[in-house]
């Protein structure tokens, strides 16, 4: 369709290549379409460096019974001393690094190829469209059919890996309910702060597309399958609010480790409830 205009001669590339409607505009939006990228930049900007930070600082992670996510399961040998903890030193005395390295790859995998994470990336950081019906910058796209994009098809595999990690997170939590004598019966801030995030985290894992792929893929016949259907229907409404519990979880895990942080630092006592 004609519309009295022609694009520019430099212009190629976008919806200004030749064969397309002729716009001189790159796009006709009017409002403020940057503002949902920026902000998703800068939001997972944040938690890059402060995860990053912590990850190295290979210090005040544990303060009886808490210990952080980000540390959790300790698999070297230069682990803190975590009474009932999953102190794994399947590394040895060789690894003489933050035992953070060793288990965050697994989460940070998980978390990277997540659809919703790599929307967010993608626009946020790559411009890869910056937002609805506005061209991206690139003079050519490939999708995630080349190196290095490609991995992202590892999620489904990075899924498997993050289930257990939650396991044992969950565990982690279960100790929180110890005081740092090792007696049962014990519950302060910390343990509410550990139990928010573990079922932030669950959510999250749960609601991931793989996981309602895994449930309910490859199936006929839904009726045949009533347990598998139903199973379903749940991670489908956990689903529907993926992007919120990608955003919540994300969060959470970074103030869970914050938490435990100020606390073993001594900035503040743990408050007790019981």
């Amino acid at each position: 369709m004609a519309t009295g205009t022609t694009p520019s001669p430099t212009a190629r590339r976008g919806v200004l290549t030749p064969g397309r409607a002729a716009i001189s505009e790159r796009h006709l939006r009017t409002d403020r379409w940057w503002v949902p990228p920026l902000v998703t930049a800068l939001g997972l900007a944040a938690f890059v460096v402060y995860s990053t930070w912590r990850a190295f600082a290979n210090s005040h992670y544990y303060a009886a019974p808490y210990v952080s996510p980000f540390y959790s399961p300790c698999l070297a040998s230069n682990c803190a001393d975590m009474k009932g903890g999953a102190n794994w030193p399947l590394f040895g005395d060789w690894w003489g690094l933050s035992p953070a390295l060793l288990v965050l790859v697994f989460p940070l995998g998980f978390r990277l190829t997540c659809y919703y994470y790599r929307k967010a990336y993608y626009r946020g950081f790559w411009a890869s469209p910056p937002a609805c019906a506005v061209a991206e910058p690139h003079a050519k796209y490939t999708g995630e059919t080349r190196l290095p994009l490609i991995l992202q098809n590892v999620h489904r595999y990075f899924f498997y890996f993050a289930l257990p990690v939650a396991g044992i997170l969950t565990y982690d939590t279960v100790l929180g309910f110890r005081d740092e004598h090792d007696r049962w019966g014990h519950m302060g801030l910390g343990t509410v702060v550990l139990l928010v995030n573990i079922i932030l985290i669950w959510a999250y894992t749960l609601s991931c597309h793989s996981c309602r792929h895994i449930v309910g893929g490859k199936l006929r016949h839904f009726s045949a399958h009533p347990v598998r259907y139903r199973l379903w229907g749940w991670v489908g409404v956990l689903n529907g609010r993926h992007m919120l519990l990608a955003w919540s979880s994300l969060i959470g895990v970074g103030l869970t480790d914050l938490y435990i942080y100020l606390v073993s630092s001594g900035v503040f006592d743990d408050p007790r409830f019981f």
